[in-house]
């Protein structure tokens, strides 16, 4: 009968994430994933993998954790409009409160490994797609229910957006201002309201 593992592989995932998220992929060592994960190198390898793998592995259950589990919140609980708003608002709260400045696991990866690596490359540009397909989503809805402007195409914005959100997690990194983060937002939502939206104001 094989012998139980000794450790949590979910506590032990966490702490791989933010072993990579404070040091970069090419600066974290085994040595410093197994101490951080704390469990030996051989149990390491027999549960993850190799670094590349358990990297894999920790990218993707950040991706879920962070931005999949907002967007199920933000797109069930609110309107279209709104939810694009709460989106920014959270992730500026997110940045503002990271002490260390590691900024976004997602944007990092992309600007450590994409450019040399054509598999995190193509794993990226998917969760990148993902992002811009939200936003397409809220402002598509939100421009069919008059809430947002319909003189851009939903395409477009949704593009501004996506490049708005790569922007603001970069920016917060050297210069995690509040008033800087969110005077970089509101223009970008002003536009999402600016003319050829119609309200649709409930009347006393």
């Amino acid at each position: 009968m094989a012998r139980p593992r000794e450790f949590d592989e979910a506590v032990a995932l966490d702490a791989a994430i933010q072993c990579f998220w404070s040091r970069g992929y090419e600066a974290t060592s085994v040595r410093d994933l197994a101490d951080a994960m704390g469990i030996a190198g051989p149990s390491l390898y027999n549960t993850f993998g190799d670094k590349r793998t358990l990297y894999r592995q920790a990218l993707e259950h950040y991706v879920e954790r962070g931005f999949c589990d907002r967007v199920r919140r933000f797109e069930s609980q609110l309107a279209p409009r709104a939810a694009i708003g709460a989106f920014f608002d959270e992730i500026i709260e997110l940045s503002l409160a990271d002490d260390q400045r590691k900024g976004c696991l997602i944007v990092n990866s992309a600007l450590e490994l994409a450019p040399h690596d054509a598999e995190f490359q193509a794993a990226l540009a998917a969760v990148l797609r993902d992002m811009e397909a939200f936003f397409y989503r809220c402002v598509k809805a939100g421009q069919d229910a008059g809430a947002i402007n319909i003189t851009l195409p939903a395409d477009d914005l949704a593009r501004m957006l996506l490049g708005l959100l790569m922007g603001l997690r970069v920016l917060a990194r050297s210069r995690p201002e509040p008033e800087l983060l969110r005077g970089l937002v509101r223009p970008a939502l002003a536009l999402l309201d600016g003319a050829g939206t119609s309200q649709r104001r409930s009347r006393k």
